[in-house]
């Protein structure tokens, strides 16, 4: 298992609570945001063939000739992204790579041999993502666009301006509208001609042994040695993918901004077809209204080819159900398991799951199957609710630690999967995503041990060693699970709120009580900018131990995204003090910052106090001369007059839609009342606001 801050770990069983570590790769992986050691595949020989490899957002500034631990520091679990740059202001640029490791036993063995270096990252989210072998000894893996997950992005921001270099112009150049290639434009890099050809948002296909692209890929003979690697691109996030079984069929989900969610289909990876998906040009089967309202030259382009685009094979939007009167909530999503490994033949699941696609949403803590058709291919007509709240189904803790299986159990009454906590592996540490995150591999898995369940006499009483030694034991197949990575106390039900875990170790079974934590700054109630310094303090007593010292003492900073329900961003963790200070990032509202305060007595309980920030927020009017004409502001488009609530000091794109059409008569942009172009960025206010768009008749 592989945790998001750069370790990974060998278990010898389900049970087994002091795994061996394989690899420490925290001096060179990002750990911050959901940026991390995100991928992990074994060789499909292991052990014959002792590889490993990992995937992961790389410490290192693409081209740089400085070595890793650029923000960060050597053998740090969470790293940092100070103010200035900002993390979603100017963003701190990262870079990502593959590699792969050799295995002696259950150590690595020499040194991490890189396949890859690529995927320039400048915003904290849509890093890299999944990592797996197909058919015919092929490697796969996906990354992220690295843009900005707050406004359209095209490469407008920066310290300095335009970072990963993109054009027309390079490091430091100011890109505008229509000519602008940066940013989310970057996941259609394989398009523009003239400039080198990047890796994000894109799926490659590639040899194992030397990172290089395989001669069967369907742009073998290209000169750009990534362009040769690429088999799908436009994406945005494509978090995680699987292959149907029997097939060279590659299914992945790719998580959507404000609207939709899709899962898109490569019907063959060795075929002469480079699918093209859309993003950020288009959203869904729709176009995309922020960068549709900007007028880039790389969309329009594209918005003029017929056939040029796959359509998502299933998408569901976010303000909807995924099935119709299920219990899973609507808003907040972001797609992220992906299986099909799951054979009714082997398990005691009944025949119509066979050969079905199951897929999770992380923030709505669901996962459902799409059940297979007449064509042995999923029917998006016909999916239904596997298990409601999941509990999120991937990795989501920004610390990276304690890994977590989660059991997925058919129970004949009721006969619907519940999840199960596995006994815990690695629980005793002080310690997402999204978007999430820890666990390399956030899969469903079809879990194949063999092992009788025990059966217990009616008549027999157990006492408690007994209980726990019959708890401990394997069950059998039929089990389906899911691995993901974090610190949450919660429960099969999705409970996540912070809350003091008591746990008796060793012979120390007198401990009774958890120690106490106190928060003293920032006060409940606080609230807060972009850009401000909010500095913390703290600290903990306990019954046997007295004052807690600072030594034990960690800080998590998470940033809760609710457009409906809520989803969370694991921002950063300070270990080992009592004090600190981190700057408010920017983000979409509604959202809000927890900061939680974990104490760790001498015997290993944990006692968490938590205090809630709310942001301050500012309403924008926006309104258009003549009225009734379309604006776009961040990624959606809206008929004039209408508002938009947002964080003070938040950045924000707005487009007058031009040309278009009302009433018979057709209009064109002429000026903003801010005097900015008819694609801008504004800052937002103290104060409400009203910016107007002129247009005049053509």
């Amino acid at each position: 298992m592989a945790e998001k801050r750069g370790v990974v770990k060998v278990f010898d069983s389900l049970t087994d609570t002091s795994p061996e570590v394989f690899a420490d790769l925290r001096t060179n992986v990002y750990n911050f945001w959901d940026r991390g050691l995100l991928g992990m595949v074994l060789h499909p020989s292991f052990p014959t063939n002792p590889s490993v490899y990992v995937l992961y957002t790389y410490d290192h500034e693409l081209g740089s000739l400085a070595p890793a631990s650029r923000w960060g520091a050597p053998g740090v679990d969470s790293d940092p992204c100070p103010t200035p740059p900002g993390p979603t202001a100017d963003g701190c640029v990262v870079s990502g790579r593959l590699s792969r490791l050799t295995a002696s036993g259950n150590q690595m063995s020499g040194p991490e041999q890189v396949l890859i270096e690529d995927w320039c990252q400048q915003y904290p989210g849509h890093s890299v993502g999944a990592l797996e072998f197909g058919a015919y000894g092929a490697l796969y893996a996906t990354g992220g666009d690295g843009a900005s997950f707050n406004f359209a992005d095209w490469g407008q921001d920066g310290a300095p301006l335009n970072p990963c270099g993109d054009p027309p112009g390079g490091v430091g150049g100011t890109l505008t509208p229509p000519t602008a290639e940066g940013g989310a434009l970057r996941s259609q890099d394989l398009r523009t001609a003239g400039d080198p050809v990047t890796l994000d948002g894109a799926v490659i296909r590639v040899d194992p042994a030397t990172g290089a692209a395989l001669p069967t890929n369907p742009l073998a003979a290209n000169p750009d040695q990534n362009a040769k690697r690429i088999i799908a691109y436009g994406l945005r996030n494509p978090f995680r993918f699987t292959f149907r079984p029997g097939t060279n069929e590659l299914w992945l989900g790719d998580v959507g901004w404000n609207t939709w969610e899709e899962i898109n289909r490569i019907p063959s990876t060795t075929d002469a077809v480079v699918e093209n998906f859309g993003w950020p040009c288009y959203e869904g089967n729709g176009r995309q209204g922020g960068y549709d309202g900007a007028n880039l030259s790389i969309c329009e382009t594209l918005y003029g080819q017929a056939g040029a685009v796959t359509a998502p094979y299933h998408a569901y939007n976010h303000s909807n159900r995924v099935v119709e009167g299920e219990t899973c909530p609507t808003g907040s999503s972001s797609i992220a398991g992906m299986q099909f490994e799951f054979s009714a033949a082997a398990n005691s699941y009944p025949a119509e799951y066979d050969g079905a696609l199951f897929f999770a949403d992380y923030s709505r803590d669901c996962i459902w199957m799409m059940p297979k058709g007449a064509d042995s291919r999923p029917v998006p007509g016909q999916v239904r609710t596997f298990v409601a709240g999941a509990a999120n189904p991937e990795p989501g803790d920004g610390a990276g630690r304690r890994p977590l299986l989660r059991r997925l159990r058919r129970r004949h009454d009721p006969p619907h999967p519940v999840l199960q906590h596995q006994p815990a592996a690695d629980r005793g540490r002080a310690g997402h995503p999204h978007h999430r995150r820890g666990a390399a591999h956030g899969q469903l898995q079809r879990h194949g041990l063999q092992r009788p369940r025990p059966r217990r006499h009616p008549g027999l009483r157990l006492g408690p060693r007994r209980r726990r030694r019959l708890r401990r034991r394997l069950d059998g197949p039929g089990d389906l699970h899911l691995h993901r990575a974090g610190n949450l106390c919660g429960d099969a039900q999705g409970d996540r709120q912070p809350r003091s875990v008591r746990q008796r170790h060793g012979a120390d079974r007198r401990r009774q009580h958890a120690p106490t934590p106190t928060i003293a700054t920032p006060a409940a109630g606080t609230t807060w900018k972009v850009g401000d310094v909010i500095s913390f303090s703290g600290s903990a007593t306990d019954q046997q131990d007295g004052t807690i010292p600072a030594s034990s003492l960690s800080w998590k900073l998470i940033q809760q995204h609710c457009p409906a329900n809520c989803h969370q961003h694991d921002v950063q963790t300070f270990s080992g003090v009592a004090s600190g200070s981190f700057t408010a990032p920017d983000h979409e509202y509604p959202s809000y910052l927890e900061l939680t305060l974990t104490a760790t007595d001498s015997g290993g309980l944990t006692g968490t106090r938590t205090v809630r920030l709310d942001p301050r927020t500012v309403v924008l009017s926006f309104q258009t001369t003549p009225g009734g004409l379309r604006l776009a502001v961040n990624g959606t488009q809206s008929t004039a007059t209408f508002t938009r609530t947002v964080i003070v000091g938040s950045s924000n794109t707005v487009s007058a839609v031009t040309p278009q059409t009302k009433g018979g008569k057709s209009y064109s942009f002429a000026s903003w009342s801010d005097g900015g172009a008819q694609t801008h960025t504004i800052v937002a206010p103290a104060t409400a606001a009203t910016y107007t768009a002129r247009f005049r008749s053509r």
